[in-house]
């Protein structure tokens, strides 16, 4: 469960999303970056908020995960994406997720275990009240055992797609997302990981469920 607070946001998520795009390898500048929809993950012990972004820029769907923190990660400064005020919480350090451990093991699990993204609720003054994500995600995994212990490495992309070696675990995230062709002309040259075990997700527009990340046993 994932609960969030009404607040002001400077500089905004899709503000900070749209400095940090043109800086990576498999971003393509077309057009200015639109916010499709979004999904989260939940930190079980309530310190890091786990949000990953689906984006339109011109003909292509990015997929951008972001962790926001409330204290620096150690390690991780070339993957800060950059700091925002928060009207309630503060000051925020928002990293490239890929490059945050909570963040791996939750995609992880989510990907093994078949879970489905987090209910998100809002805080409005002390009264929960639920949130429809605008991304729906759910795993193909079964496991009903513990999870493997992942241990993140620093991610890798190209081509499209970035690699994190976890331990005994790849994890593939798709940064270029493939969509049927009348959603987007430049799917053909958008990376297909098909990997047995698998994060597909939904959002608005679309016909069917769209391949998100996959994880192989290294």
């Amino acid at each position: 469960m994932a609960i969030l607070h009404k607040a002001t946001l400077s500089p905004t998520k899709l503000e900070l999303i749209a400095g940090y795009l043109p800086k990576q390898p498999w971003f393509i500048q077309d057009g200015t970056p639109e916010l499709v929809g979004a999904y989260r993950f939940d930190d079980p012990a309530g310190e890091v908020g786990l949000e990953t972004h689906v984006v339109a820029a011109g003909d292509r769907i990015y997929q951008v995960p972001l962790s926001y923190r409330g204290y620096e990660l150690a390690g991780a400064e070339e993957w800060l994406v950059g700091t925002m005020e928060h009207s309630v919480l503060g000051k925020r350090w928002v990293y490239d997720a890929c490059a945050d451990p909570v963040y791996v093991k939750a995609l992880a699990t989510a990907i093994l275990t078949g879970q489905e993204q987090a209910e998100q609720f809002v805080d409005n003054n002390g009264t929960l009240e639920p949130r429809p994500s605008t991304v729906s995600v759910k795993g193909s995994g079964t496991l009903d055992g513990g999870v493997p212990t992942v241990s993140a490495s620093a991610p890798v992309s190209g081509s499209g797609v970035t690699v994190i070696d976890a331990g005994g675990l790849r994890l593939k995230i798709a940064r270029v997302v493939d969509v049927p062709a009348e959603l987007s002309s430049a799917s053909a040259a958008a990376p297909e990981l098909h990997h047995e075990l698998t994060l597909q997700g939904t959002w608005e527009g679309l016909e069917g469920p769209v391949e998100l990340a996959a994880v192989v046993r290294n």
